[in-house]
Formats: C-alpha cells, sequence, structure tokens
C-alpha cells in the first residue's frame, strides 16, 4: 500500500510538531511547513496527499492558500483555527476545505478526520482511474436490438444503459443512488466496502450527512429485492456475495 504524505502547515512551531509526532505514529510521512509560500512551492513539486493548515499564517493566509490550491486539485484540506466563530468556518468551507477544527483540539480526532479523509479520497481516486472491473458476464447482446450494457450477479440484472433492475423475472423501481450502490457492488462482488467508502463513492466526496444514510439505503434495497445477497460486515460495512460456480 502507498505510503500517504500528509503536509501540516502552522507557524506554531509546538503544534506542528505535536500533529506531525501523532500522524507518524499512525504511520504517516509528514512534512512540516511554517508558511503558506514554502507549502506552496512543495505543492508544485511533489504535492502530498492531504493538507492540515492552519489559517493564521504569516504572508499568504490560509483562506488563500486553501482557494489556490481548489482551483487545482480535489486533494484534502483540514483547517484548523483559533478563530471559532461560525463565520469563520463557514469561509473555510467556501474555500474548498473539507474540514475545520478550532485549537485547541485533540490530537486523537485530528488523526481520526485524516483517515476518514484519506480513505474516501483513494476510493475517489480508484474510481477516476477506472479501476471498475466488470463483474461476471457483464457485456451481453440482446438478438434484435441494440447493443445494451448489461450486468448480473446470480437473480440481479442491471442494464446501465437504460438503468433498470431485473430481480429474476420481475423489474425493480428503483432510485439513482440505489443503482450506483448496486453497480459499484455488482463491479466487485464479494469484495467488503467500508460504509464511509460507500459514502464517498454513491453521495461524493463533499457529502457531510452520517454513514446511517448507506444503512438505509441497503435496507431499502433488501426490502424491494427478497433474498438480495448483500451481506454486513460487523463493525466495517457490506459486500455481494457471489458464490462460485463449481
Amino acid at each position: 500500500m502507498k505510503e500517504h504524505i500528509i503536509a501540516v502547515v502552522d507557524d506554531d512551531d509546538n503544534i506542528r510538531e505535536i500533529v506531525e509526532a501523532y500522524l507518524q505514529k499512525e504511520g504517516y510521512r509528514t512534512i512540516g511547513l511554517s508558511t503558506a509560500e514554502a507549502a506552496w512551492e512543495l505543492w508544485t513539486q511533489a504535492p502530498p496527499d492531504l493538507w492540515i493548515l492552519d489559517i493564521m499564517l504569516p504572508g499568504m493566509d490560509g483562506y488563500e492558500f486553501c482557494r489556490r490550491i481548489r482551483n487545482e486539485a480535489e486533494v484534502p484540506i483540514i483547517l484548523i483555527s483559533a478563530r471559532d466563530e461560525e463565520v469563520d468556518k463557514i469561509l473555510g468551507l467556501e474555500m474548498g476545505s473539507d474540514d475545520y477544527l478550532t485549537k485547541p483540539f485533540s490530537p486523537r480526532e485530528l488523526v481520526a478526520r485524516v483517515k476518514r479523509h484519506l480513505h474516501r479520497w483513494d476510493a475517489l481516486k480508484r474510481l477516476a482511474q477506472g479501476g471498475r472491473p466488470a463483474g461476471p458476464d457483464s457485456v451481453k447482446t440482446e438478438p434484435g436490438t441494440q447493443t445494451v450494457t448489461t450486468m448480473e450477479s446470480g437473480e440481479l440484472r442491471l442494464k446501465l444503459d437504460e438503468r433498470r433492475v431485473f430481480w429474476g423475472a420481475e423489474e425493480i423501481e428503483i432510485t439513482a443512488k440505489e443503482f450506483t450502490l448496486l453497480q459499484i457492488m455488482v463491479e466487485r462482488p464479494n469484495r467488503a466496502f467500508a460504509r464511509d467508502e460507500l459514502l464517498t463513492l454513491v453521495w461524493g466526496m463533499d457529502y457531510f450527512g452520517s454513514e446511517r444514510a448507506v444503512d438505509d439505503l441497503i435496507k431499502r434495497l433488501r426490502k424491494k429485492m427478497e433474498g438480495l445477497p448483500i451481506e454486513t460486515v460487523w463493525g466495517y460495512g457490506y459486500r455481494l456475495r457471489l458464490e462460485a460456480e463449481e
């Protein structure tokens, strides 16, 4: 697995060193910087996988740096600041940050948020790279009709071009998010997906809702298709079980 590199940009040496120590303990490689100008130079030469960025910096402030980065990439950015007014948090999010922590904060909480954002970011990059392998019997041509891309997993059949779902011989009424989740799982049968990974893949990286949305979506699908082999991976997420043919 690729080693994640995290840039910590803060002109307070004590805070920067504490944050780096906690991240290194979790196996991350860190780069500590005290100015946004130095951070921008790093971005142009060897961009990290995630930024932890103080707002109040000498010279260019964190807001401006965040805006510049967001104009070029969707890399995760966590803002940290002594400012705790709502307007500051809203401004940070509007500038393109993914998260906002007010000083003083718990380093353990920061690490937990880093893990969450990196997990989602990795999932999005895999998706963008076109790495979703086709499932079994993924492309079929129906006689007398135009070519229709079809994916199958047991009794489940998806017609991608028409965005239609069949359970056995019955067509199932489906929402856009239900269809997307089924497509993701059929393309990777037997693979366990974390809840936050599915949240990113189905709702998008800018969604700030609860992982409970994934549970509710799975519940609706199970209700619509009795016997649908989506299994709960306790404490983690879900997978679509597909038994190998003898």
